[in-house]
């Protein structure tokens, strides 16, 4: 991995960080590429059971390095959009967020911007800090919407709220997200680290099979009607409910015992 993204694995969490504070957390290409990598590493790798995602510094990431981007567009020819990083980058970035199998949790420090917000707002859970904000961004530099936000953002504040702060970007504290439902909890500044860590532990302690059913429940209720998702849902339960976690757990509740879940 880059320097600018760090990686580090801990009883099955995998902690990714964010790591140019001096720009923000910008997005040069270098970042894109490693952010890009490291949350595929821990898709794939089976030993991780949750991610913690989150950056250094005054902020989670305020999306594209516009510097780096100016020097593309003036290297640019009219045939060679400078815009392929969407496909290349951004999007395979919200997509290892959404698609693994494993809950994510977006630790937003600080201000989360363009790309920022839209890789927030795929994360499974979102605890923010109370110096925390989000921001679009997009139209200030004249572009639409990317990195999900115009599939993700109208389903957490309705297309009405949407629009409105795609069309005219400002800044959203983090008690307006917690209202708008953006943010699923926010605490203290003096507190966001234990918090983050203690969720992300939570998380990764937690039944993962049944966690991965819950993502892929949710996205599949979000583009389909109710008899296709209750089929989904059947589908997935009988997976979960043939799980040794499932097992365990059961026998656990009986038991008056707390259940340890092995993520099998």
């Amino acid at each position: 991995m880059a320097d600018t993204v760090l990686y580090h694995v801990t009883e099955s969490l995998a902690t990714i960080t964010l790591n140019r504070p001096e720009a923000m957390n910008a997005l040069d290409l270098v970042t894109k590429e490693a952010l890009r990598d490291a949350l595929r590493t821990a898709a794939a790798e089976p030993a991780v059971r949750a991610v913690l995602l989150t950056g250094n510094g005054r902020a989670f990431c305020v999306g594209q390095d516009l510097k780096e981007h100016i020097g593309i567009l003036r290297n640019t020819g009219p045939d060679a959009p400078p815009m392929n990083t969407v496909t290349e980058h951004y999007n395979p970035i919200t997509e290892a967020i959404t698609d693994m199998p494993k809950p994510v949790l977006a630790a937003v420090n600080g201000v989360a911007a363009g790309a920022g917000f839209g890789f927030a707002l795929a994360a499974d859970y979102r605890l923010v800090a109370e110096s925390a904000s989000f921001n679009t961004s997009f139209a200030q530099v004249g572009l639409g919407a990317d990195s999900g936000l115009s599939w993700t953002l109208p389903r957490f504040v309705g297309p009405g709220r949407a629009a409105d702060l795609l069309l005219f970007p400002r800044s959203i504290d983090a008690a307006e997200a917690l209202r708008l439902g953006i943010a699923q909890r926010v605490v203290p500044d003096a507190e966001f680290a234990d918090e983050a860590r203690k969720l992300a532990h939570r998380l990764a302690e937690g039944p993962t099979l049944a966690y991965a059913a819950i993502k892929s429940a949710l996205a599949h209720g979000a583009t389909h009607a109710l008899p296709q998702s209750l089929a989904h849902e059947a589908e997935l339960q009988q997976r979960a409910g043939a799980s040794a976690d499932h097992r365990a757990a059961v026998a656990a509740f009986v038991a008056k015992e707390r259940p340890r879940f092995r993520g099998e």
